[in-house]
């Protein structure tokens, strides 16, 4: 997985995001001042920056003029912050994330600037499991294992978010989109499903009056 810089000054905060983007597969170093920031990613060894906008020393906006050409960037905003988000993305941002955010679009903002960056991986491997994201296919013990699209769509969502709980209401919003007109349920049987088609009985944990997490 990829290897992130972590800046913000709120102690709380970036333990958060550390903790939570550790969980997914990535690592993470942490630092909380922005004069810092240049000298640590001059030597190519991140694949992205997750930085806040307000911050001692050099501000957020001031270390992206500095280092947007040697790493993709993440700005982390608070909510009354526009003027900052759009100048962000004038001087080359590639994303934003505002305060409060949930961990879940954390993740998949991160795990969506990973991907144009090409700084991840097209396949991802767990047990006898290998899983093409590209080709949309799956293989088990070497042979192609066939997934309906939606089986598909809800395997990549687990593994993207993998270690993390995720509510059966999130999943269908994801997957299935806020426009599907079906229940909760509809969740359940395709995660039977996948249990049955990849052998994920231990791996693909049900969490109580919550939802399903893949446990890898």
């Amino acid at each position: 997985m990829a290897n992130i810089l972590i800046v913000e000054d709120e102690l709380p905060i970036n333990n958060l995001i550390k903790l939570n983007l550790e969980l997914v597969g990535h690592t993470c170093k942490q630092l909380y001042e922005g004069s810092a920031v240049p000298a640590a990613v001059a030597d190519g060894q991140y694949d992205l920056l997750l930085l806040d906008v307000m911050l001692p020393g050099l501000s957020g906006l001031e270390v992206l003029e500095r280092v947007k050409d040697a790493v993709p960037v993440i700005l982390v905003t608070a909510r009354s912050q526009l003027n900052d988000r759009l100048q962000g993305l004038r001087l080359g941002a590639d994303d934003y994330i505002v305060k409060p955010f949930e961990i879940l679009e954390l993740v998949a903002r991160v795990d969506a600037v990973l991907r144009r960056t090409k700084a991840v991986s097209s396949t991802f491997a767990f047990d006898d499991i290998l899983v093409d994201f590209d080709a949309r296919k799956v293989y088990r013990q070497g042979a192609e294992v066939a997934l309906t699209p939606k089986e598909f769509d809800l395997l990549d969502t687990l593994i993207r978010n993998r270690n993390l709980a995720m509510s059966r209401e999130k999943l269908l919003d994801i997957v299935w989109k806020y426009d599907f007109e079906g229940d909760e349920r509809t969740v359940d049987v395709h995660i039977r499903k996948l249990r049955k088609k990849l052998g994920l009985d231990k791996q693909l944990k049900t969490v109580f009056k919550t939802g399903y997490r893949l446990e890898v």
